[in-house]
């Protein structure tokens, strides 16, 4: 990948790949994207209606944030996405949102969640409620996190599906909430619905890999007690969840979101290093624990990955070596107390 710009690397972060244009073409209706201000909101937005024009489909693609950041929204606007400032734990707002058959849920709470927990609860849990009930006719892709399942053994090549749920503190509390309300309405409505457990998305504005990068061109040591990660590619995260709109069943299609590898975060770390030119320190030692998912089903499903672990080290290290721009969001990714 050569992205030396932000345009660019919005261009390549929302490029549909060929399964999703066909996966869309068969798609009817309009598609609502919740809480499109964060992280992966916009680029998914604008995939989904890049996809849907090169398919040819009339789709409204509408996207609906609380827009404290009115930059953020004038580029969803030219990118072609309808954009509607609403605040989703405000139940007369959530009533009056346009209806659409077919809904993406990335609202939610993590960083910050300690000390304002009743908040964290409220965004994680009582939004879904709210959602769920006024889309109850809607196919509804809610975005989840790998956190609900808890550490695992590195050498378990990470949790499945079918895994029971063990989180650690209470962000991952409330997002087994948020998983359980949407459960729930989709069992008593028969509402189709899939459940993205991400674990993790990067690009070069955020990431394990960017945070990782940052740590080694500033001379920080890095800590190796979370010993292992799962990364993906933002933009094939985003071609996942879109393509599972498909799979929305009732109850809830689950589907693990990440790469088809366990990286080690000595092993990338030197691996950065290198393309950096810059020493890089260690401490402490890995435990034999991780926040790990296997997605060979997602893999199955909508194909493997198209952006490489190489290629996101390279352009990672190029983008931050050149002081590219940061989104200022550090993952998180060590954390093993559960508290963000």
């Amino acid at each position: 990948m050569n992205i030396e710009t932000v345009e660019q690397l919005d261009d390549a972060l929302s490029f549909p790949p060929e399964s999703l244009v066909q996966s869309l073409a068969k798609l009817d209706g309009d598609i609502l994207v919740l809480g499109v201000a964060g992280k992966m909101g916009p680029t998914l937005a604008r995939m989904a209606k890049r996809a849907s024009d090169q398919a040819g489909v009339a789709r409204r693609v509408i996207g609906v944030a609380r827009f404290s950041n009115d930059a953020e929204r004038q580029k969803l606007d030219a990118w072609g996405i309808e954009t509607i400032k609403a605040d989703l734990l405000n139940e007369k707002a959530v009533a009056a949102l346009p209806d659409a058959p077919n809904v993406v849920f990335m609202a939610g709470m993590k960083f910050g969640s300690t000390g304002s927990e009743s908040l964290t609860w409220a965004m994680n849990a009582v939004v879904p409620a709210l959602v769920a009930s006024r889309y109850r006719d809607s196919r509804i892709v809610a975005f989840s996190t790998g956190n609900v399942y808890g550490l695992v053994p590195i050498l378990s090549g990470g949790s499945v599906e079918t895994d029971s749920m063990s989180p650690t503190g209470e962000y991952a509390m409330s997002c087994l909430g948020r998983e359980r309300v949407f459960e729930h309405f989709s069992r008593t409505n028969g509402t189709p619905m899939s459940i993205i457990r991400l674990n993790y998305a990067c690009e070069l504005r955020y990431g394990v890999l960017v945070d990782l990068a940052t740590r080694i061109k500033n001379e920080q040591p890095i800590d190796l007690t979370m010993g292992s990660f799962n990364v993906i590619w933002q933009g094939d995260a985003n071609a996942h969840a879109l393509a599972s709109l498909a799979d929305c069943a009732s109850p809830p299609c689950i589907v693990n979101v990440t790469g088809s590898e366990t990286l080690s975060v000595r092993t990338t770390s030197e691996q950065l290093a290198n393309r950096l030119h810059r020493p890089v320190k260690f401490v402490s030692e890995e435990s034999p624990t991780a926040l790990l998912n296997d997605a060979r089903l997602s893999h199955d499903r909508y194909g493997r990955p198209e952006v490489s672990v190489a290629q996101m080290l390279d352009s990672v290290a190029d983008w931050v070596n050149r002081n590219g721009e940061s989104l200022g969001k550090p993952t998180g990714f060590e954390v093993r107390d559960g508290k963000f």
